[in-house]
């Protein structure tokens, strides 16, 4: 297969990676700098270029400010029957986007960001693959993510969204309210260092992504839950209630279970 990603930050040349010994491969990045560091496929840094590649999909790989902007950008140099992919953690008017352009897609979401996730070793990972997708394309993304022993579910785009509200929601949440209140530490505790680190992986993401996240609108709902909860631990820790720290603790580890 042909494949055009469009790209070239560390998931595209991820992609490039991945893909490149058993298909043919091109990425395209409008800065030449970020193309450097790509081997073994074809390199385009104008949309012109591509024309002549004729992609049979296309993986879109660009930042997800960037989504449909990429994609409206290579669009005039594409076969029609190219299936356009996005890998995009927030689908916010994808749906629309693709019911609009009237060509064939697939959308996954590989859940193994760049900042916490080891690429080498993906096997404790997941992925989401979204029905509404072409059947071609869903299967190779199948095929792709089974390859690398990911988990797979497969998610309407609404449940998707739904699911990302609690997946990503709830830890972004909490952790952005732990930074919020830092202060700094100088004999920090081993669980301290280990939420510290993770508000530094958080607070190295792009701020778009983190906004757009944070505005699904099943978001909300889940911050409520949080801050219930939070007001019944701090009831028990202002009258210092044994018993009820006991359920609430047994609570926990039921839910971690």
């Amino acid at each position: 297969m042909k494949i055009l990603i469009l790209g070239a930050g560390k998931m595209g040349s991820f992609f490039c990676d991945l893909l490149s010994f058993d298909h043919q491969v091109a990425i395209y990045d409008p800065d030449p700098q970020r193309l450097r560091f790509t081997f073994n496929v074809e390199r385009f840094k104008t949309p012109e270029e591509i024309e002549p590649f004729r992609p049979d999909m296309i993986i879109n790989a660009a930042t997800v400010k960037y989504t449909r902007q990429a994609f409206d950008h290579v669009m005039p140099y594409i076969p029609q029957e190219c299936i356009l992919s996005d890998i995009a953690s927030v689908k916010t008017g994808l749906p629309e986007y693709y019911a609009a352009c009237g060509r064939r897609f697939v959308s996954t979401h590989p859940m193994f960001g760049p900042t916490f996730a080891s690429l080498s070793n993906l096997a404790n990972e997941n992925a989401i693959i979204i029905k509404e997708g072409d059947a071609e394309g869903r299967e190779f993304f199948r095929r792709l993510y089974k390859d690398l022993r990911l988990h797979i579910e497969e998610y309407s785009f609404k449940e998707h969204d739904e699911t990302i509200a609690y997946s990503l929601s709830i830890p972004f949440t909490s952790t952005l309210v732990f930074g919020s209140v830092m202060k700094h530490q100088d004999a920090p505790g081993t669980t301290f260092k280990r939420h510290l680190a993770i508000a530094h992986g958080l607070m190295s993401e792009d701020d778009y992504l983190l906004t757009e996240i944070l505005f699904n609108p099943h978001t909300s709902a889940q911050i409520d839950l949080i801050r219930a909860n939070l007001q019944q631990l701090k009831e028990i820790i202002d009258r210092r209630d044994p018993v009820a720290m006991k359920d609430f603790l047994d609570m926990v580890r039921k839910n971690l279970r």
